[in-house]
């Protein structure tokens, strides 16, 4: 197993969701690997947390990277983080991306969670994602 491709899968996964027509439409410049300090706009992306299991076989290192992307916002009802799960979902279900190091296998939906965050109005859906990777190094 090797955990050399996570940084790799993650920049791609970055550029992926910030350079797609469909997520920016929806936020803007709101898609973060960290959050930004200071005010956060109403409605963003953010990476999340991730696992990672070893998939090595006979033909060499590999790993499943099960990570999340949020989207989270501040407006009533779920109407607009729905619409831009969906676009996130769009944007990496079957998008061709170049790691710096390793190869993408695949990359596919695992499951989705929607919820409200506190007493106020904030929403959040946490998206579950698995990648297969090889680390061709």
């Amino acid at each position: 197993m090797s955990y050399a491709v996570a940084a790799a899968l993650q920049a791609a996964v970055y550029a992926r969701l910030a350079g797609d027509a469909g997520v920016t439409a929806l936020v803007g410049d709101a898609v973060y690997d960290a959050l930004p300090e200071g005010a956060l706009p109403t409605l963003y992306v953010v990476l999340g947390a991730e696992d990672v299991r070893d998939a090595s076989d006979k033909t060499g290192g590999g790993a499943e990277h099960r990570f999340v992307v949020s989207v989270v916002t501040e407006r009533a009802g779920f109407a607009a983080a729905k619409a831009v799960a969906a676009a996130v979902s769009d944007a990496l279900i079957g998008a061709e991306m170049t790691l710096s190091r390793g190869r993408l296998v695949a990359l596919n939906f695992a499951k989705a969670r929607a919820m409200r965050v506190g007493t106020g109005t904030m929403r959040q859906i946490n998206l579950t994602f698995h990648a297969r990777v090889s680390d061709d190094a």
